[in-house]
Order: C-alpha cells, then sequence, then structure tokens
C-alpha cells in the first residue's frame, strides 16, 4: 500500500499569531507514526499581526506566514499556492490564532469572516475530489465560512458557547465534545477535535490530533 500524502496547513509559528506549535508538531509526529507522507504548506502572505508570546501584546512587526511556518516545518514547506487538490490524500489545519487570523478573518470579523482565497480553493478542491480534511482547536470555524450555508457540516470546537454559536451562524451544526473526542462527519470527510480550545495538559493535545490522523487516514482509503 502506497504512503497517504497529507497536506499540513500552517498558518504561521505560535499560537497567539500564527499555528499553535504543540497542535502542529502532534500532528506531524501523528502522521510519521501512522506512516504517511506529510507536505507542510502555508499561504504566502503578511500576518495579520506579530504577537510578543512573553506580554500577549502586538509588537508592530511585520512578518510573512510563509516563513514563520517554515520554522515549524524545518524549511521544508511549500507555498500553498503550489499545492492542489491533486497532490493530496487528506489535509490537516492545526489551530492557534493564526487559522482565525491568516487562514480567515474570524478573529476579526467573527461569522462575517471570509477564508483566505489559497486555503479557500484548496479545502474547496479537496472537497471537490471526495478527499477528508480535519480541523484542530479554532480551525473548524475555517471550515464553518467555507462549507457552512451549503453543506451545513457537524463540527467541534469543545464547549465554548460563544464560538460554537458563531458556528452555528455560519451554517455549520455544532457538537459539544470532550478534550480529546473527535467528531466525525462522514458524509462530507470532515474530522474535528478541541485540542486547546479546551486541553489543560499537552498530553491531550496528543490524544485528541492522534486520534484526528487516525480518522482522517480512514476517510482517505477506498472505499471510505
Amino acid at each position: 500500500m502506497s504512503k497517504k500524502r497529507i497536506g499540513v496547513v500552517l498558518s504561521g509559528c505560535g499560537v497567539q499569531d500564527g499555528a499553535e506549535i504543540h497542535e502542529a508538531v502532534l500532528t506531524l509526529l501523528a502522521l510519521d507514526r501512522a506512516g504517511a507522507e506529510t507536505i507542510c504548506m502555508a499561504p504566502d502572505r503578511e500576518q495579520m499581526d506579530v504577537v510578543d508570546h512573553r506580554t500577549g501584546k502586538p509588537t508592530g512587526e511585520r512578518r510573512n506566514v510563509l516563513a514563520e511556518a517554515a520554522r515549524i516545518a524545518r524549511g521544508n514547506i511549500r507555498d500553498l499556492a503550489d499545492v492542489g487538490a491533486g497532490d493530496l490524500d487528506g489535509v490537516v489545519l492545526p489551530g492557534g490564532y493564526g487559522a482565525a487570523k491568516n487562514l480567515s478573518t474570524f478573529a476579526r470579523d467573527g461569522a462575517s469572516c471570509q477564508v483566505e482565497e489559497g486555503v479557500a480553493r484548496l479545502l474547496r478542491d479537496m472537497h471537490q475530489a471526495g478527499k477528508p480534511i480535519a480541523a484542530l482547536c479554532i480551525a473548524p470555524a475555517v471550515l464553518a465560512a467555507l462549507f457552512g450555508q451549503s453543506l451545513h457540516p457537524e463540527v467541534t470546537i469543545g464547549t465554548d458557547a460563544g464560538t460554537a454559536q458563531a458556528l452555528e451562524s455560519m451554517g455549520a451544526r455544532h457538537r459539544r465534545a470532550a478534550t480529546t473526542e473527535v467528531v466525525v462527519d462522514r458524509q462530507h470527510k470532515l474530522v474535528t477535535t478541541p485540542c486547546y480550545m479546551t486541553a489543560t495538559r499537552i498530553s491531550e493535545v496528543a490524544i485528541g490530533a492522534e486520534r484526528a490522523v487516525t480518522e482522517l487516514l480512514k476517510l482517505a482509503s477506498p472505499g471510505a
């Protein structure tokens, strides 16, 4: 059996303004342990903001999402614009505020947000091709923004009522889930899990990420 090629869409580097590093690394670890080939990617664009992770305050700096994401990928990363659904068997979106700032405008615009053009193209093409997508932590907001009105997918961000309501107002169906629980919308081949939306320990994130990867790879198998 050939290796599954799974794209990992990164949104920068660091929970406050990019990809959540624990979630991204644990996703990559779970994929590697499962024998999948990973293709890290990110949009080549300026971040919404840059945050000092010691203080939680914006610094006023300007940084590039792709350049920052390359830190997590150890330089082995591709411009998302150069990756198509034909290159992949599945896609994972780790969380972190970058998903809500750089992959979409959810952090600023809430339920009226827009998805970054390249991200929207890739995810729509993946869905059209019947290939699965997983989203961790706050990243299900990207799925709700993109597919909510057309597909009404079932997703979870855990138990946060305000965020859940925003996702439902975009057309998604939110299901409350425990920290390490995974919600699988088999009809639309979408997998979501709360991770640091509710997790207080990295070990909980590891369990959720591994379970999400397991379900994604099942959906990527023939006949799923």
